[in-house]
C-alpha cells in the first residue's frame, strides 16, 4: 500500500485548526483591540527592488471578476473599487487574477468568445483603463501590482467541454475540480512556451501602463501550480517534466522584458496539504493521483531558484481547491492561521542568506486571517513576516489601514468570514462585494457621503437586526428623525444566537461593532433613538403618525410537528444557542436540518459541550447552499470529530429513546463528508453525475434532546396589518421579513432603503 508522506509542521497546523478556539489552544486572539498601538511595524516603509512601499499592508488579490468591459478594459467600477482601498491607506494594492493564456486555456472563455476577467493582452483597447487605475492608486501614495495567471487548468469551468468541445487543460491527465468525471488533458510543451511568451508581453505592457510590478499567481492548484507541483505534474518527458521549469521560465522571460529594476512578486503554497488533510482517504478517491505533491522543503528549494531567476518577494500560504478552506480562509479558521508558514520560509531564507538580484533580503508576506490590527502588528514584531496581506478585511472596511494608524480600531467594520459577497457572488455570476459593506464594488455608484433628503421625515424602523439597525442608522445620518424599535434588550437579531459558537468569533466582533455604532449615533444625534424591550403592534404604530415605517422584524425558526413530540425534549437551535442551560442532563442530541445553523450547532455541541450529536438532512448534501470554503471546513472537521452526518434521511417521529428517521442506505447515496469537490449550483447540470437510487430503512437515533434547525419563515404579519390600516404614507418591509437570507441581503437592503427614504 502506498505510504502517504506528511510534513510534521503542516500536519500539526492542520490538526490544530480543529479546536484552536478552545481556551489556551492558540497564540493569537481574534479581537479588535489596540494593545500594541501605535503600530510602528505595520506603518514602516519597506524596499522591494528599487521601489519603496510606504507601509507593510498589502491588499490581497480580491477579485475584479466581471468588473470590466467586453474588451477586458478595466471599467470605472473596478478602478474605483481598488482606488478606494489605496485611499484607505494600503501600501501595496494587488489586482485580482488577470489571465495571459487566452487561446490555450479554454476554461477562461465563455460562449461568444467573452470572458469575465479583465485583460491586458488585448492591446491599446484596454490600456487606458490600466493607466487610469495606476494613476488613481498613485494619487493616494500607494503602489499597485498586476496579478498575472497562466490560467485555471483543472480548477477552471468544465463547461468548455460542452460549449467548445474542448477538454480543460492541466499539467497531466487530472480530474476537473468541479466535475471529477471530466478529464483535463496535459498541455504540450509548445503550448506552455506560448504562455511563457504571453506572460512576458503582459508584464511589459503592465510596466508601460504605469503599474508598479507584476505578481505571479502560482498557488492553490491553479495552472501555474499544476505545472510546478508534482501533485499535478506527473510528466515523464519534455522540458516541463521538471516541475520547477515553468515557473523559472516565466520569471526569466518577464525579467528579460521588464528589466532588472521592476519588482516581481510570486504567490506560492508551501504545500497543498492534501496528504495532511485527508490522509489515507487520498487513496480511496480521485485524489489518489495527487499524493506525491511538493513537500515544504521542495517548495523552499524552488523558491530559492525563483529568486535567482528574478523574484523579489513572495507571499506564502497553504492548500489548494481540493481543501479549499485552507487557501480561502473562512470564519472558522484562526487568526494568523499561517504565521508558522511564513516564519518557516523566513528562517530557511535567513539560514541560507537568500537575497534578491537587487542585493536585498526577500520580503515574505503573510496571509490568512490578519483582520485584527494587534495580530497583524504582532506577527511583524515576532519576525514571522515582513508584510501582511489583507483581502476580505479591506472589503469589509476600505479604511482599515487609516483607522488602524489612527488607533480607531473599535470603528473598523469587521469581516465576518462568510465569503458570501467576496466569493459566492462571482461564483454565481455576480461580481465580488461584501456582506457587511454594501458599498464594496459599488463605490462608483454610491458616494460615501450620504445624500441629504429633500424632505425630512419621521421614520419608524421596527426590528433591530442588521437590516433594521443599518436602515435606521443610514436614514438618521441623512437627517431623518428615526425611531428604532427592538423587542429585546439588545440589537443584532439572528446574529445574537449566531455568534455563540466559538468558531463564530468574527460574527461576535461584527455584533459588537454594530451595537457600538448604534450607541455612538444615539449619543451624538438628537434625531436617532432606540426603544429597547418594546414590541410594536399595528395600532401603536398607526397612533404615532410616522411618515414612513420599515418592518424588519426578521423570521421565526421552523419547528414542524412530528408524531410523539411530547415524549422528548425539543427546542430550536436558536433557543438552545441563547440558553445552553437547556442542555442540563442531556448526553445525546439529534439535530434536524443540515444547513449552516444545524452543522454549526452540532460542532458547538460536540466541541464546546462534549455531547454526542447526530445531524439529519433530507438532501444529498449538507450545507448545500454554503460557500465552498466554509462548507468544506466545517464538514471536514465534523467528520474528524466523529459527528454522524446522515444525508438522504428524513425525520418521521419522536419517541423517548430518540428520533425516528427513514434513511436511504443505498450505496449510490453520496459521501456526506466529501469536500474535495464542491456542490454545484442548481443551474449547472452535471450530465455525468450518477443518479441516486433508493433503498430505505427505518432507524431510531438515540437522543435526549431534539433540535430543530430546519430553516426560517418570514414574520410578515405586522407588515400586512400596517399596510391594510394605511398606518403611514409609506410602509415597507426588508430583510428576512421579505425572504430569510444572509447578512449580505440584510445590509444591501438596509443601504438601499436607508438611502432612498
Amino acid at each position: 500500500m502506498t505510504k502517504i508522506h506528511t510534513d510534521p509542521l503542516i500536519q500539526e497546523l492542520v490538526d490544530s485548526y480543529e479546536d484552536w478556539f478552545l481556551p489556551g489552544k492558540w497564540p493569537y486572539k481574534g479581537e479588535m483591540t489596540k494593545k500594541l498601538w501605535p503600530y510602528t511595524k505595520l506603518f514602516s516603509p519597506i524596499k522591494v527592488n528599487k521601489m519603496t512601499i510606504k507601509n507593510r499592508i498589502v491588499m490581497a488579490p480580491m477579485g475584479n471578476i466581471t468588473m470590466c468591459e467586453e474588451t477586458g478594459r478595466p471599467n470605472e467600477q473596478m478602478i474605483q473599487y481598488l482606488v478606494e482601498r489605496a485611499k484607505g491607506g494600503v501600501g501595496l494594492i494587488t489586482t485580482g487574477l488577470i489571465p495571459v493564456s487566452f487561446g490555450v486555456d479554454p476554461s477562461i472563455i465563455e460562449p461568444g468568445d467573452r470572458t469575465y476577467f479583465p485583460r491586458i493582452d488585448t492591446g491599446r483597447s484596454c490600456f487606458s483603463g490600466w493607466r487610469q487605475l495606476a494613476q488613481g492608486v498613485h494619487a493616494h501614495g500607494a503602489k499597485i501590482f498586476i496579478q498575472l495567471t497562466p490560467g485555471l487548468g483543472r480548477v477552471g469551468n468544465p463547461q468548455c467541454l460542452v460549449n467548445d468541445l474542448k477538454l480543460p487543460v492541466s499539467a497531466s491527465w487530472n480530474p476537473n475540480f468541479y466535475m471529477g468525471e471530466v478529464p483535463c488533458r496535459p498541455l504540450c510543451d509548445r503550448e506552455i512556451k506560448k504562455i511563457v511568451k504571453m506572460a512576458g508581453q503582459a508584464a511589459a505592457d503592465a510596466k508601460e501602463c504605469g503599474l508598479d510590478g507584476v505578481y505571479l499567481h502560482g498557488h492553490e492548484g491553479y495552472l501555474l501550480d499544476q505545472l510546478t507541483n508534482s501533485a499535478f505534474n506527473r510528466r515523464k518527458l519534455g522540458r516541463y517534466a521538471d516541475t520547477q521549469q515553468f515557473g523559472i521560465d516565466l520569471i526569466e522571460e518577464i525579467r528579460e522584458r521588464v528589466g532588472p529594476d521592476y519588482p516581481i512578486m510570486y504567490r506560492i503554497d508551501l504545500t497543498t496539504a492534501l496528504n495532511e488533510t485527508y490522509g489515507d482517504k487520498m487513496l480511496e478517491t480521485d485524489m489518489k493521483k495527487f499524493v506525491n505533491g511538493r513537500t515544504i522543503h521542495d517548495t523552499v528549494d524552488f523558491m530559492k531558484n525563483l529568486v535567482k531567476a528574478g523574484v523579489d518577494m513572495f507571499d506564502v500560504d497553504l492548500g489548494c481547491y481540493d481543501n479549499w478552506w485552507l487557501a480561502h480562509m473562512p470564519n472558522m479558521m484562526p487568526p494568523a492561521c499561517f504565521a508558522a508558514v511564513s516564519r518557516f520560509v523566513k528562517e530557511e531564507f535567513a539560514k541560507d542568506g537568500v537575497v534578491s538580484n537587487a542585493g536585498l533580503p526577500v520580503p515574505i508576506v503573510e496571509v490568512g486571517k490578519l483582520n485584527y490590527p494587534d495580530v497583524a502588528e504582532q506577527v511583524l514584531r515576532d519576525g514571522s513576516a515582513d508584510m501582511v496581506m489583507l483581502g476580505r478585511p479591506l472589503l469589509a472596511d476600505e479604511d482599515w489601514a487609516n483607522k488602524a494608524y489612527a488607533g480607531d480600531v473599535a470603528d473598523i467594520r469587521p469581516c465576518i468570514g462568510c465569503q458570501e459577497g467576496c466569493v459566492s457572488e462571482f461564483v454565481k455570476g455576480g461580481h465580488p462585494t461584501c456582506a457587511v459593506n454594501p458599498r464594496t464594488a459599488y463605490e462608483c455608484q454610491m458616494p460615501k457621503e450620504l445624500p441629504t433628503p429633500k424632505v425630512k421625515k419621521r421614520v419608524c424602523v421596527i426590528g433591530g437586526g442588521p437590516a433594521g439597525t443599518l436602515t435606521a442608522m443610514t436614514a438618521a445620518e441623512r437627517g431623518h428623525d428615526v425611531t428604532l424599535v427592538e423587542k429585546t434588550g439588545q440589537l443584532g437579531g439572528q446574529i445574537v444566537p449566531g455568534c455563540k459558537p466559538g468558531i463564530k468569533f468574527d460574527i461576535e466582533l461584527y455584533l459588537d461593532w454594530l451595537q457600538l455604532q448604534a450607541r455612538k449615533l444615539e449619543g451624538k444625534s438628537k434625531n436617532f433613538r432606540v426603544l429597547y424591550n418594546t414590541e410594536a403592534n399595528a395600532q401603536w404604530v398607526a397612533d404615532q403618525d410616522f411618515d414612513s415605517v420599515v418592518v424588519a422584524i426578521g423570521a421565526d425558526p421552523i419547528k414542524f410537528p412530528l408524531p410523539g413530540s411530547e415524549t422528548n425534549r425539543t427546542v430550536t437551535a436558536t433557543q438552545l444557542l441563547l440558553n445552553p442551560s437547556l442542555l442540563e442532563g442531556v448526553e445525546k442530541v439529534a439535530i434536524i436540518g443540515g444547513g449552516d445553523v444545524g452543522c454549526e450547532c452540532a460542532y458547538w455541541l460536540r466541541k464546546e459541550h462534549n455531547k454526542d450529536v447526530s445531524v439529519v438532512e433530507m438532501l444529498p448534501a449538507f450545507m448545500e447552499s454554503t460557500v465552498t470554503a466554509n462548507r468544506g471546513n466545517l464538514i471536514h472537521y465534523l467528520g474528524r470529530a466523529g459527528v454522524p452526518l446522515l444525508n438522504c434521511t428524513r425525520a418521521v417521529g419522536i419517541r423517548p429513546e430518540g428520533l425516528d428517521v427513514v434513511r436511504n442506505v443505498h450505496k449510490s447515496v453520496p459521501d456526506p463528508y466529501m469536500t474535495w469537490h464542491p456542490v454545484l449550483p442548481e443551474n449547472v447540470p452535471n450530465p455525468l453525475e450518477k443518479k441516486i437510487k433508493v433503498e430505505e430503512q427505518e432507524e431510531t437515533i438515540p437522543a435526549d434532546l431534539i433540535v430543530f434547525a430546519a430553516g426560517l419563515k418570514p414574520r410578515d404579519e405586522l407588515f400586512f396589518q400596517l399596510q391594510a390600516m394605511n398606518a403611514a404614507p409609506e410602509v415597507q418591509m426588508i430583510g428576512d421579513v421579505v425572504k430569510p437570507g444572509r447578512v449580505l441581503e440584510a445590509t444591501q437592503a438596509a443601504n438601499r432603503v436607508g438611502r432612498a427614504l
